[in-house]
């Protein structure tokens, strides 16, 4: 995990590194959030091809991801609380020639059908794809990718509090935290609200 874990964030910082300062360095304020169309360039199409597929790819599984533990949550609820309706804990199978019988439950069904559905919805009535993503990418980046690792790694080396690391460490996460704010919340809060000037519900030409 501790190796997966430097990897991924490695490359990720790489990468974003790479697009932000040599977007900022040749275009300044005026570099667009999609490197590849923002000019009106769409000529080379396999390139635009390829960065699709690796976009459908990446948020296909970062969806999994996310959704899977409040998908067992909500499930797990309500079948606690409501431990008697066939609705929320009864499994209908059905059979697959050539595979095992698949066990299908109405709750999951629809409760996943609709979350899908809403999600969907208000992705729809929020065309500003890059703040949107920039500010979710900010509110999730500090406690996911610092404070909870720094505070797992404390606990798990059973760190005396005020000693010089245990310090360290907490110095580390107030500058993300402050850094995060600064850069990444500010600029795209202020990004949604000059998109909100000119939005129209529903069109991506706002």
């Amino acid at each position: 995990m501790k190796k997966a874990t430097l990897l991924s964030v490695g490359v990720t910082t790489f990468f974003y590194m790479l697009c932000g300062c040599t977007g900022y360095a040749a275009f300044r304020d005026l570099s667009p959030g999609n490197l590849l169309t923002g000019f009106g360039f769409y000529n080379s199409f396999w390139l635009l091809d390829i960065a699709n597929a690796a976009i459908v790819i990446h948020l296909v599984g970062a969806y999994q991801v996310y959704c899977q533990p409040l998908f067992a949550f909500v499930e797990k609820t309500a079948s606690e609380k409501f431990p008697d309706s066939k609705f929320t804990t009864k499994d209908i199978k059905i059979s697959i020639p050539g595979f095992r019988p698949y066990n299908l439950n109405l709750f999951r069904l629809v409760c996943r059908t609709c979350f899908v559905m809403i999600t969907t919805l208000i992705s729809m009535l929020l065309p500003f794809f890059n703040d949107i993503v920039r500010l979710l990418g900010a509110l999730g980046f500090w406690p996911l990718t610092v404070y909870f690792p720094v505070e797992m790694y404390i606990s798990q080396k059973k760190m005396p509090k005020w000693s010089t690391t245990w310090l360290c460490l907490q110095v580390l996460s107030i500058a993300c935290l402050v850094i995060t704010i600064a850069a990444a919340a500010a600029g795209s809060i202020a990004g949604i609200v000059l998109d909100l000037k000119s939005y129209t519900s529903f069109s991506t030409g706002y």
